[in-house]
């Protein structure tokens, strides 16, 4: 069928990849900005904020694009900033059809003004349920801990401690370069002694080594990115060979959290149609797809899938094996999982076939 926007921005969807202080509004960022004086923002037009923000995620190096960040966190310092955050962004991606979100946060990074780490969490999931009310979504948090601190544990042990209130997983973020998976290992650990979940940020600006110490070492259940797992694959098309670390990947159906908009403006790959999602997907990989960062890359799910539709010609079949493969991968009880792709997903795709074959009619 012919795919437009409007057409995929109907389509069920599952996001397994988004930072909370990755996807204000700009609208938001600067009206927090005045409430609690935050003087520094670059300009305090709606417009060219948002476009400020886009120059920076293209400036193809994880650690440039990561600066973008200080103005966003600069304006989550107080609970009802946060909760008003949380809130906009449940109505966000519900309004852009996804029926399962998991967003990541680090709560470490919103308590300069005296909040406490518990408050944050508090203010975030108080959001998430007031955006979400009303809607399909069903939305959770990540609770994550920066790799370039010394807090992981006690970040892990807060993830822990809010398991059954809204909180379904723990991961590091931050730069890769230099802080690897194993210099917060204590976190880890604890987490797997609790019998809860972890993803860990691995192979996107740094390669192998990063990878095999989140799933060996770290035992993550999923790979914030993972794209440079590519660098084990060796071969023409039609003929790839895989590694022993490829191979464990793929066979383990361990998932991989790609965002493809993303790593073009990181520097990852030149372009959309040049990302490895295309030879992973072809070679049966637990591919995701994911927005990342919504603001700083001016994206949203539907913008991702035209993305693909675009470069690979991708279409219904496919964005709903996409969608299943991110729900069978979620953190979420499997009896809600089940529910999810029953109840939601797959009747949906099946609506949208009906639909496009009495358009052919």
């Amino acid at each position: 069928m012919g795919m437009n926007h409007e057409t995929l921005a109907t389509a069920p969807k599952v996001l397994l990849h988004d930072h909370l202080d990755g996807g204000l509004r700009p609208a938001t960022v600067i009206a927090l900005a005045s409430e609690y004086g935050y003087h520094s923002l670059p300009t305090t037009d709606v417009d060219d904020l948002a476009a400020w923000f886009n120059r920076g995620a293209k400036r193809n190096d994880l650690v440039l694009y990561l600066e973008t960040f200080a103005h966003t966190v600069g304006v989550m310092q107080h609970r009802d900033a946060i909760e008003r955050v949380a809130y906009e962004c449940a109505r966000d991606l519900a309004a852009d059809g996804i029926v399962y979100a998991e967003v990541r946060m680090a709560p470490e990074l919103c308590t300069e003004a005296g909040l406490t780490l518990d408050e944050a969490v508090a203010a975030m999931l108080d959001g998430f349920r007031q955006g979400s009310a009303g809607t399909d979504l069903t939305i959770y948090l990540i609770c994550s801990a920066m790799r370039t601190a010394a807090r992981s544990l006690e970040i892990a042990e807060l993830a822990v401690r809010w398991r059954d209130a809204g909180v379904v997983g723990f991961d590091i973020a931050g730069a890769e370069d230099g802080y690897p998976p194993t210099h917060h290992l204590d976190a880890f650990q604890y987490v797997q002694r609790a019998n809860f979940h972890s993803t860990v940020h691995a192979g996107e600006a740094f390669g192998l080594p990063s990878i095999w110490e989140a799933v060996q070492f770290c035992g993550g259940e999923r790979l914030g990115h993972g794209v440079r797992i590519v660098d084990d694959i060796t071969g023409p098309k039609g003929e790839e060979q895989l590694g022993r670390l490829a191979a464990y990947i793929r066979d383990r159906r361990i998932a991989l959290e790609l965002c493809p908009t993303s790593n073009v403006g990181t520097g990852v790959c030149a372009s959309i149609a040049d990302h490895p999602i295309g030879m992973l997907r072809r070679l049966r990989f637990r591919v995701t797809v994911n927005t990342d960062n919504r603001l700083m890359s001016a994206t949203s799910m539907t913008h991702e899938m035209m993305e693909l539709h675009d470069a690979f010609g991708w279409g219904l079949d496919d964005f709903e094996w996409l969608t299943i493969n991110a729900m069978k991968s979620a953190f979420a009880p499997f009896p809600e999982r089940l529910r999810i792709i029953n109840g939601l997903i797959k009747p949906r795709y099946a609506l949208m076939r009906a639909d496009a074959t009495l358009g052919a009619i």
